[in-house]
C-alpha cells in the first residue's frame, strides 16, 4: 500500500474513533447544571507602603535619621522590622527630585507587613508622630487562600450535585456519576474605601504632643472569595 494512502486510512479511522467517542458522550442522557459559592474573608497580611523623603520635612531631617526614628518606632510597637519590613528598590535611595533650584532629595520607599487593622492603625498614628506621613495601603492578602480556594470548590460540587437531584426527581430518574466537570473558579479583591491611607476607612484621632497615642480603628474591605462550576451528571433510570 502507497504510504500516503496508509497514512490517510489512519488518520480517517482516527477521525472516526473520535467521532464516535464524542458521539456515545452526547448521546447518553444527562443533565447538566451550575453553582457558584462564595464567602468574604478579612484579610491578614496587609502591605502598606511608606516613603521616606526629604522633600516631605522641607529638609529638616535626612532620609537617614527618618530611617532610624522610623525603624525605633515600629519595634517600639512590637514589629520586627527585619523580617516585616522591606526595602522596595535599592536604587531609590539615590532618586532625584528636581526642584527649582536643582535640589536633589534623597527618597526610600519600604513595604511594611502587619497581620491586623488594629497594628496598621498603630504604625500609621505612630509614624505620624514623627513626620513621616505618607503612608498608603499597597495590598491585602489572606494568607490560607488556596485552602479557602479547595474547600470553596467541594462545596460548589456538592451544591451542584444536589440541585441536579431536585430537578431530576420529578422526572422519576436518580442522578448517576459525574461524566463532565468544569471550573470557573475566581477569586476578586477590591481595595477601594476612602480614607487617609488608600483602601481604609480610619475612625480615629491625632494625638496632642506628648499624649498617649491611641489606635486608629481601622476596617479593610474583605476579600471575596469565588468558586464557580460547571457539572454533567449522567441520568439514569
Amino acid at each position: 500500500m502507497n504510504k500516503g494512502i496508509y497514512l490517510i486510512a489512519i488518520l480517517l479511522l482516527q477521525s472516526f474513533d473520535g467521532l464516535s467517542q464524542t458521539k456515545s458522550f452526547i448521546d447518553q442522557p444527562f443533565i447538566e447544571t451550575a453553582a457558584q459559592v462564595d464567602t468574604l474573608v478579612t484579610p491578614d497580611r496587609i502591605f502598606l507602603n511608606i516613603v521616606l523623603t526629604e522633600k516631605d520635612n522641607k529638609g529638616k531631617s535626612s532620609v537617614e535619621e527618618l530611617e532610624a526614628r522610623m525603624e525605633a518606632t515600629l519595634k517600639q510597637i512590637g514589629i520586627n522590622t527585619r523580617q516585616n519590613l522591606m526595602l522596595n528598590d535599592l536604587a531609590s535611595n539615590f532618586r532625584k527630585h528636581f526642584l527649582k533650584q536643582q535640589d536633589i532629595l534623597k527618597r526610600k520607599e519600604y513595604t511594611l507587613m502587619v497581620t491586623d487593622a488594629l497594628t496598621a492603625g498603630r504604625v500609621i498614628l505612630a509614624l505620624e508622630e514623627i513626620d513621616i506621613s505618607n503612608v498608603v495601603l499597597d495590598r491585602t492578602e489572606y494568607a490560607k487562600i488556596e485552602q479557602l480556594q479547595l474547600d470553596l470548590k467541594s462545596r460548589a460540587i456538592s451544591k451542584a450535585k444536589q440541585q441536579a437531584v431536585y430537578m431530576a426527581a420529578p422526572l422519576n430518574q436518580k442522578i448517576g456519576p459525574a461524566i463532565y466537570i468544569s471550573d470557573q473558579s475566581h477569586t476578586s479583591v477590591n481595595n477601594t474605601l476612602q480614607g487617609r491611607v488608600a483602601g481604609v476607612i480610619i475612625r480615629g484621632y491625632t494625638p496632642k504632643k506628648n499624649e498617649e497615642f491611641k489606635p486608629a480603628d481601622i476596617e479593610f474591605e474583605k476579600i471575596k472569595v469565588a468558586s464557580a462550576v460547571e457539572v454533567k451528571f449522567k441520568l439514569e433510570q
